[in-house]
Protein backbone atom coordinates (compact mmCIF):
# COMPACT_ATOMS: atom_id res chain seq x y z
CA UNK A 1 0.00 0.00 0.00
CA UNK A 2 1.31 3.28 -1.02
CA UNK A 3 2.02 6.26 1.23
CA UNK A 4 1.88 9.32 0.68
CA UNK A 5 3.71 12.22 2.18
CA UNK A 6 2.08 15.65 2.98
CA UNK A 7 4.14 16.89 0.06
CA UNK A 8 2.23 14.99 -2.48
CA UNK A 9 -0.93 16.06 -1.09
CA UNK A 10 0.08 19.52 -1.31
CA UNK A 11 0.49 18.97 -5.02
CA UNK A 12 -2.56 17.40 -6.05
CA UNK A 13 -4.72 20.05 -4.30
CA UNK A 14 -2.58 22.68 -5.99
CA UNK A 15 -3.49 20.64 -9.58
CA UNK A 16 -6.96 20.31 -8.42
CA UNK A 17 -7.28 24.17 -7.95
CA UNK A 18 -5.42 25.16 -10.80
CA UNK A 19 -6.68 22.00 -13.32
CA UNK A 20 -9.99 21.15 -12.91
CA UNK A 21 -11.66 23.94 -13.95
CA UNK A 22 -12.67 25.26 -17.41
CA UNK A 23 -10.68 27.57 -19.62
CA UNK A 24 -13.65 29.34 -21.09
CA UNK A 25 -14.95 32.85 -19.44
CA UNK A 26 -18.12 33.15 -21.20
CA UNK A 27 -19.36 37.23 -22.26
CA UNK A 28 -21.94 39.11 -21.00
CA UNK A 29 -25.38 36.96 -20.04
CA UNK A 30 -24.03 33.50 -22.03
CA UNK A 31 -24.04 30.71 -19.34
CA UNK A 32 -21.41 27.50 -19.74
CA UNK A 33 -23.46 23.96 -19.02
CA UNK A 34 -22.63 20.66 -18.53
CA UNK A 35 -25.49 18.08 -19.34
CA UNK A 36 -26.73 15.86 -16.74
CA UNK A 37 -26.22 12.42 -17.94
CA UNK A 38 -29.27 10.43 -20.19
CA UNK A 39 -31.25 8.40 -18.61
CA UNK A 40 -30.77 4.49 -19.00
CA UNK A 41 -33.89 3.18 -17.68
CA UNK A 42 -37.56 4.13 -17.45
CA UNK A 43 -38.92 3.88 -14.24
CA UNK A 44 -40.46 0.63 -15.23
CA UNK A 45 -36.45 -1.22 -15.71
CA UNK A 46 -36.60 -1.16 -19.17
CA UNK A 47 -33.30 -0.43 -21.06
CA UNK A 48 -33.63 2.35 -23.66
CA UNK A 49 -31.41 2.15 -27.03
CA UNK A 50 -28.95 5.09 -27.74
CA UNK A 51 -31.14 6.04 -31.07
CA UNK A 52 -34.51 6.64 -28.43
CA UNK A 53 -32.47 8.71 -25.80
CA UNK A 54 -33.82 12.32 -25.44
CA UNK A 55 -31.32 15.22 -25.19
CA UNK A 56 -31.64 15.93 -21.21
CA UNK A 57 -33.00 19.34 -20.39
CA UNK A 58 -30.94 19.84 -16.83
CA UNK A 59 -27.35 20.80 -16.18
CA UNK A 60 -24.77 22.30 -14.05
CA UNK A 61 -23.44 25.59 -14.83
CA UNK A 62 -19.86 25.21 -15.62
CA UNK A 63 -19.12 29.17 -15.79
CA UNK A 64 -21.65 32.54 -16.37
CA UNK A 65 -20.34 35.42 -17.87
CA UNK A 66 -20.74 39.31 -15.71
CA UNK A 67 -24.31 39.51 -16.83
CA UNK A 68 -25.29 42.93 -18.40
CA UNK A 69 -24.90 46.29 -17.66
CA UNK A 70 -28.08 46.86 -16.66
CA UNK A 71 -29.04 43.11 -15.21
CA UNK A 72 -26.90 41.03 -13.53
CA UNK A 73 -26.61 37.49 -13.48
CA UNK A 74 -28.62 35.48 -11.27
CA UNK A 75 -27.09 31.93 -11.83
CA UNK A 76 -23.73 30.73 -10.41
CA UNK A 77 -21.30 28.52 -11.23
CA UNK A 78 -22.82 25.03 -9.86
CA UNK A 79 -26.57 25.98 -10.05
CA UNK A 80 -28.62 22.83 -11.23
CA UNK A 81 -30.59 24.50 -14.02
CA UNK A 82 -33.36 23.30 -16.36
CA UNK A 83 -33.32 24.27 -20.23
CA UNK A 84 -35.23 23.98 -23.32
CA UNK A 85 -34.67 21.30 -25.18
CA UNK A 86 -33.50 22.78 -28.28
CA UNK A 87 -31.46 25.75 -26.03
CA UNK A 88 -27.70 26.89 -26.32
CA UNK A 89 -24.89 25.67 -28.89
CA UNK A 90 -23.29 22.35 -28.24
CA UNK A 91 -19.55 23.81 -28.17
CA UNK A 92 -16.26 20.85 -27.19
CA UNK A 93 -13.52 22.41 -24.38
CA UNK A 94 -10.82 19.91 -23.60
CA UNK A 95 -12.57 17.09 -24.63
CA UNK A 96 -15.94 17.20 -23.05
CA UNK A 97 -18.91 18.71 -24.45
CA UNK A 98 -20.98 21.49 -23.05
CA UNK A 99 -23.48 23.77 -23.91
CA UNK A 100 -23.69 27.40 -24.57
CA UNK A 101 -26.55 29.53 -24.11
CA UNK A 102 -28.23 32.81 -22.87
CA UNK A 103 -29.23 32.80 -19.11
CA UNK A 104 -32.89 33.76 -20.67
CA UNK A 105 -32.50 30.62 -22.21
CA UNK A 106 -32.91 29.04 -18.59
CA UNK A 107 -36.15 28.08 -16.94
CA UNK A 108 -35.23 27.56 -13.46
CA UNK A 109 -33.11 26.44 -10.48
CA UNK A 110 -33.63 23.36 -8.64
Amino acid sequence: MAQYSTDDKHQYKYFKKNYMSVNFKPLADRVLIESAPAEQKTASGIIIPDTAKEKPLKGTVVAAGPGKIDEPMTVKKGDMVLFGQYSGTEINVEGKTYLVMRESDIYGIF
